[in-house]
């Protein structure tokens, strides 16, 4: 046999000329053969020609507290990390988790970045849609757009502060209301007060919205103005819908969800008078749980000294603060700065303090010129939010 000779052929008359092996000349069966064989060589060798395999990109390991992800990009549910997810525009991609320390951390992506940031215990508003606001931050109803906690567990108060250090150094919160009761007064207040300060909008005060968007697009926190009975009712008379002992919860409910659904974007509410009402357990105790099932934060301007809003709401479990003094209760630029003087040593006693006033022309142009020269003494301004009990932190 000729072992150099093509399998299953003989050379013919013992000739030594070279034949060249054509696939067109084996038996179909035989092709297959050898196709197969070229497949299977091909498959082996290192420099096979399939594509390399999928790299898998693995996000920060779980210790750190930061929220994986799975291939396709979606959060692991978070019954399986512990975490808290947000809901679709609760600031973009949000997670918490709680470290073994038992500290909340933040884990949070908006659109646009590459990686996640860390920002600690809250997510706040993007600045740049600080006019608009979070859709899942609001419940429909009859009585309008109100405020609400969303699926997620952010809350108003929390998404709408003003961010601030975060240092423990002397804070000063000043509140200035009657933001829409006039015109001229409350597009001065808003141009011309720094966005440090927080503005209080009356709920039974004009163009609201419009006011509204241009005090958040100016980087102020605001608060809403509900008005309460005083004592000397109807003598002194709040306005439209002012909630009353005299009314039982569900019409008092109904009056307050009307005040609120008048704009959006706000942390919480601020009692305009209301002596009386704040006064009276049965008739405040069903307002507070709603502000607090809100998510909102409660201010007392603190002119009452009967009121009961700091039990109320420490037993409920709402954010709530006290205004520790009325910076203009005389409407004259030499008191107002005096007063304001007196709140800077009560920030430096107790390491803060919150100061309130009205959007008179000379309660602006003393706040504005008083803060300019306070600033240089190592105060920090921050929103009201940021000075008030929080029981979720506590």
């Amino acid at each position: 046999m000729d072992l150099h000779g093509p399998l299953g052929l003989k050379r013919t008359g013992g000739g030594r000329r070279k034949r060249f092996l054509r696939l067109s000349s084996l038996s179909p069966a035989l092709a297959v053969l050898v196709l197969s064989g070229i497949s299977v060589w091909t498959a082996l060798s290192p420099l096979h020609l399939r594509p390399d395999p999928p790299v898998s990109l693995t996000a920060a390991p779980p210790e750190l507290g930061i929220a994986t992800a799975t291939d396709a990009g979606a959060a692991i549910p978070a019954e399986q990390t512990g975490i808290k997810v947000s809901g679709p525009q609760d600031g973009a991609n949000v997670r918490r988790t709680t470290t073994p320390d038992g500290n909340v951390v933040t884990t949070f992506s908006p659109t646009g970045r590459q990686g996640p940031v860390i920002i600690g215990a809250t997510t706040t508003q993007d600045p740049r849609l600080a006019g608009q606001p979070n859709e899942d931050l609001i419940e429909r109803t009859g009585d309008g757009d109100l405020p609400t906690v969303s699926a997620s567990g952010l809350r108003p108060f929390d998404f709408y502060a003003r961010p601030w250090s975060g240092a423990r150094a002397t804070r000063i919160a000043i509140v200035v209301g009657g933001i829409g009761l006039s015109q001229t007064g409350s597009q001065t207040a808003i141009r011309e007060l720094p966005e440090d300060i927080t503005l209080a909008f009356a709920a039974t005060g004009n163009s609201l919205q419009r006011w509204m968007q241009a005090a958040r697009r100016t980087g102020h926190e605001i608060l809403l103005q509900v008005p309460f009975e005083p004592f000397d009712y109807p003598d002194n008379n709040p306005g439209p819908h002012t909630l009353r002992v005299g009314l039982d919860a569900k019409k008092n409910l109904s009056e307050l969800h009307t005040s609120l659904a008048q704009i959006t974007n706000y942390t919480g509410i601020m009692n305009f008078l209301g002596g009386r009402f704040l006064s009276d357990a049965d008739a405040l105790e069903p307002v507070m749980r709603d502000i607090g099932r809100r998510g909102l934060l409660f201010l007392d301007d603190a002119t009452s000294a009967q009121t009961l809003t700091g039990t109320l709401a420490g037993t409920i479990g709402v954010p709530h603060g006290f205004a520790d003094m009325v910076v203009d209760d005389q409407i004259d630029r030499t008191a107002i700065l005096k007063k304001l003087d007196e709140l800077e040593r009560v920030a430096r006693r107790n390491g803060g303090a919150i100061g309130v006033a009205s959007a008179f022309d000379e309660s602006v142009a003393a706040i504005s010129q008083w803060m300019d020269e306070a600033s240089t003494r190592g105060i920090e301004f921050v929103g009201v939010s940021a000075l008030v009990k929080d029981p979720q932190q506590q």
